[in-house]
């Protein structure tokens, strides 16, 4: 009992450890600075976290990790739940089905091009599928999602949160500029649409949407709502179809495959969509709503910085170079393929 005791100790100050960072990282959203970008606690929790590993982390008890890795796993697996109370099946009737097939188009091709430029680049598996997965569908929050599906190794994680945080912050400046100045030839409508569809965070198309105007950043939450609810579609199928690698073969991950691998089900992906249809029947007032979309943002943050606290500088001189170059083709996929698609073909749907 006084094993279980201290163990149980040891990891609620990893745990506290992680959520004193999770509260300065919300205290430090809130500076002007960060607000202008569109820096949420999760993106500065990550920083602070990273900043963590790379200058304290030796200097504090080993036995406070397993608080840390409880809360980079299993408080992600209740944030991304919880997420759910942020939408509702009647989003996806307010924007026409023109946005749901960009959406769909835009999650699939890109997931489906990540793959084939990861292998083209010869990258690792696991860094391009999450690389893909958050610039498909909703930047952090996908990317977590992913890394509970596959469960890569930490710093994968890190390395692809940061192209997201990247190639979306660039966006959120871009789309404003080219739209204010008429290049891109969008009426306010599709612009939202084109918006929704093709920036990676919810907080970039938020920050980018109030750039433009209150119609498309209407629009474009919407629509971004919607490429968020086809993040458990895409995790099923990874779950799927996602083979072990050697080191997890050899470690004996239990994953299994249509082939004959074990294989994870995610099932918070399954309480997610349920959390959904609940929300979906107004039952909760918004003040309640409110309340626990707040607390989801916390949990959500501390998972954020449980993974950079787990990731050192090193581990991005080790992977290189090739996750930003697959970001970056992609961001091109995105703003050209999302193009066309939004403006000649979502409207003949």
């Amino acid at each position: 009992m006084v094993k279980i005791s201290e163990s149980r100790g040891n990891m609620l100050h990893g745990v506290l450890l992680v959520a004193l960072f999770s509260c300065a990282a919300f205290y430090i959203a809130r500076f002007p600075f960060f607000q202008r970008i569109s820096f949420s606690p999760l993106i500065i929790g990550i920083l602070l976290g990273m900043l963590y590993a790379n200058s304290l982390r030796n200097r504090l008890p080993e036995t406070w990790v397993p608080g840390i890795q409880f809360s980079a796993k299993q408080l992600l697996r209740l944030g991304i739940i919880l997420y759910g109370f942020r939408l509702t099946i009647g989003n996806i009737m307010e924007v026409g089905w023109g946005a749901i097939v960009a959406d769909a188009v835009i999650v699939t091709g890109t997931i489906l091009l990540g793959v084939l430029f990861g292998k083209w680049l010869k990258m690792d598996r696991d860094t391009a599928l999450l690389v893909s997965v958050g610039s498909s569908i909703c930047g952090a929050a996908a990317v977590l999602g992913a890394d509970a599906t596959i469960k890569p190794k930490p710093y994968k994680t890190a390395v692809a949160v940061s192209t997201v945080v990247i190639f979306g912050t660039l966006s959120m400046f871009l789309y404003p500029f080219l739209y204010r100045n008429g290049w891109l030839g969008m009426t306010a409508h599709d612009m939202g649409i084109y918006t929704g569809s093709t920036l990676h965070e919810v907080a970039h198309v938020v920050g980018a949407g109030n750039a433009m105007g209150a119609e498309i950043q209407d629009t474009a939450t919407i629509v971004k709502m919607i490429r968020v609810m086809m993040l458990v579609p895409v995790l099923l199928v990874l779950a799927f179809t996602v083979r072990p690698t050697e080191a997890e073969a050899a470690a004996g991950t239990k994953r299994k495959t249509a082939s004959g691998h074990k294989v994870s089900v995610p099932w918070f992906a399954f309480i997610f969509l349920l959390v959904i249809g609940f929300n979906s029947l107004d039952l909760l007032p918004a003040a309640c709503i409110g309340h626990i979309d707040s607390f989801d943002t916390f949990l959500l943050t501390m998972a954020m910085t449980a993974l950079g606290m787990e990731t050192g500088f090193d581990k991005f001189r080790k992977a290189g170079p090739r996750p930003f170059l697959l970001a970056f083709l992609l961001y091109i996929w995105l703003f050209g393929g999302g193009y066309v698609l939004t403006r000649y073909l979502a409207p003949l749907i």
